[in-house]
Parts: C-alpha cells; sequence; structure tokens
C-alpha cells in the first residue's frame, strides 16, 4: 500500500489563550463554520502577489484549523508589538551582525523562545499561535516569528528552505548572514551547513550556496503544511492530514503527490467514490508516476469495495 507522505508579552499571550473556545453542539457546528471561513480566507489572502502575502497571517489562518475560534488579529497585534519592542533595541545598529546580535537577545534571551528538541513531532510546534504562547517550535515556526519580528524592526530577514531544517538569512547591505533560529539564531557557515545537510541526508549530499537561495512565502507554507500531513498521517488522524493536503492543492493545484495523497486519506476514511476519482485523476494527471503499480493497486481494492456496496 503506498504510504502517505510577568510583562506585557507574557499578558498579550494569555489574552491569546483566554480566547480560544471549546466545542460541543451548537459550539461544534458552529466551530466548522468558522473553520469554512478560515480556508476561505486562506484562499482569498494566497491570490495575492508574492509580496502582499503576509506569512504570519497565513500560518495563522492554518492555525485555526485547530483552533477555530483563533483570534488571528490578536496575534498580528502580538507579532507587531513584538515587532516595535525589537525595533526599539535594533535602533541604528550597525554592522548587520550587531542588529542581528541584537535581536537574538530579544527573541531568545528576553522572550526565551527555543527550540523543542524533546517532543519535535508535537503538532503544537507548527501551529503559530501555539509556538508564540509555549515560546517554542521547529525550524520553520520559529523562523516565520524571527521573520515577522525582523520586519516590523526593519531588518530583511528572508526564509531559507535549506533540505530537512529550515533556516533564514539576513540578505541586504551588500552581505548576507546565514541564522538558525531553532538554534537561538547562531550565525552558520557554510562547514555548518554541510553539517546540517549530512544529518538530513546521511551524508549522501554536498553543501552549495544555491541550497540558501531565498523561498518564497507560498513554499513556506507548503512546508508547513506537508509537516503536519505527515504528523497526522503517522497518527492516522486522517480528517486533519486530509486539511493540510487540500490547503497545499489551494497553493499548488498540480501537485502530484498531494492529489495522490488526497485520494489515499479518502480512502483511508472511507469515502471510496472520492478516492476512486481522486487516485484515477492522479494517474491520468501522471501517468508513469515511480508509484503508479501500488495506485493501481489501490484502485482495484477500492473499486472491489465499491462492488461489494452496490
Amino acid at each position: 500500500q503506498t504510504r502517505i507522505g510577568g510583562n506585557k508579552f507574557v499578558q498579550l499571550a494569555r489574552n491569546r489563550r483566554d480566547r480560544r473556545g471549546a466545542g460541543g453542539g451548537q459550539e461544534e457546528q458552529g466551530a466548522m463554520s468558522r473553520q469554512a471561513e478560515g480556508r476561505a480566507r486562506f484562499a482569498a489572502l494566497i491570490l495575492r502577489p508574492e509580496e502582499e502575502i503576509d506569512l504570519a497571517e497565513a500560518a495563522l489562518l492554518i492555525a485555526g484549523e485547530e483552533y477555530p475560534d483563533l483570534d488571528v488579529a490578536a496575534y498580528l497585534s502580538l507579532l507587531a508589538h513584538m515587532g516595535a519592542e525589537a525595533r526599539r533595541r535594533v535602533g541604528g545598529s550597525r554592522p548587520a551582525a550587531s542588529a542581528l546580535e541584537t535581536l537574538n537577545h530579544y527573541l531568545f534571551e528576553e522572550l526565551g523562545f527555543a527550540g523543542d528538541t524533546e517532543n519535535y513531532y508535537d503538532p503544537r510546534n507548527s501551529y503559530l499561535n501555539d509556538v508564540l504562547d509555549r515560546r517554542t517550535g521547529i525550524p520553520i515556526s520559529l523562523s516565520t516569528v524571527y521573520m515577522t519580528v525582523a520586519r516590523h524592526s526593519g531588518l530583511p530577514i528572508r526564509g531559507v528552505g535549506f533540505p530537512g531544517h529550515f533556516l533564514v538569512k539576513f540578505a541586504g547591505e551588500g552581505e548576507e548572514i546565514v541564522l538558525d533560529p531553532f538554534n537561538r539564531g547562531a550565525i552558520l557557515t557554510e562547514a555548518d551547513c554541510q553539517r546540517l545537510l549530512d544529518q538530513a541526508t546521511a551524508g549522501r549530499a554536498r553543501f552549495s550556496r544555491e541550497l540558501l537561495g531565498a523561498t518564497v512565502t507560498k513554499a513556506i507554507l507548503a512546508r508547513m503544511l506537508g509537516n503536519l500531513k505527515g504528523i497526522y498521517a503517522a497518527t492516522r488522524q486522517y480528517a486533519k492530514a486530509l486539511a493540510c493536503v487540500e490547503r497545499i492543492l489551494l497553493l499548488i493545484p498540480d501537485a502530484g503527490p498531494e492529489i495522490r495523497d488526497r485520494g489515499l486519506l479518502l480512502a483511508q476514511m472511507q469515502r471510496t467514490e472520492e478516492a476512486v476519482l481522486v487516485l484515477t485523476r492522479y494517474l491520468k494527471q501522471s501517468p508513469a508516476p515511480e508509484d503508479s503499480a501500488q495506485v493501481k493497486e489501490q484502485l482495484r481494492t477500492l473499486r472491489m469495495r465499491q462492488a461489494l456496496l452496490n
């Protein structure tokens, strides 16, 4: 079978937590309605030109799938407040290394953000509201905080979709500095990057500067969702994994592996007719995928299931 891939900050964060609702009965129906509204807002947001897509807002709308009562505006206000505090501290710091050191001190020393090395695959590490509340996360979510606060503070920080470990980089004033928000904003050398690459590829790849290219916002969001999809599929939370896939397809409509995974997840959820349609579309779109034999076998099984039901 084919596998499926004590300060103002604290008070603001507490206020955000208090605004999350509980489910049950009519409240559950209301939550579903708010989830649908959040998906519509996400779809509208990602239709904007690249420079107009707010990464933090989109990440919070993803979190709204898990937290239907999430106050997106309040968390954006919190991030803006953090950015204003960072700007006040950074001031006119020059050179860039000095400004980055100041930003790192604010985020990792004063506010206490840190990588979660003990419960790395906890889905809360991928939800931006939880990352802000708990002040811990994985590389891509901590990088989202870093980029957003840096943007508000006037520092040109871009995301870097490095294999296996998301990074950020300062790109301005004729210099480029690569940093790792998961490791307290450490500045990385090429040798450090090679070590990270070795961990991701078991030593099978060599580092090149091309791996440090800036990543567009839609690709960052797709990677966030891919992380969550993997977590939920591995724990057999198929409806949640499916929600991730469907958002990825909003970002990348013709993504073959995501179309396939949508079909496989629908099959796991006993939505047989839909699964057959989706997997058939996958094979037509990609006539000779590597997993063609496995997908065809899955289709045969699903059609037998359909026949037994008729």
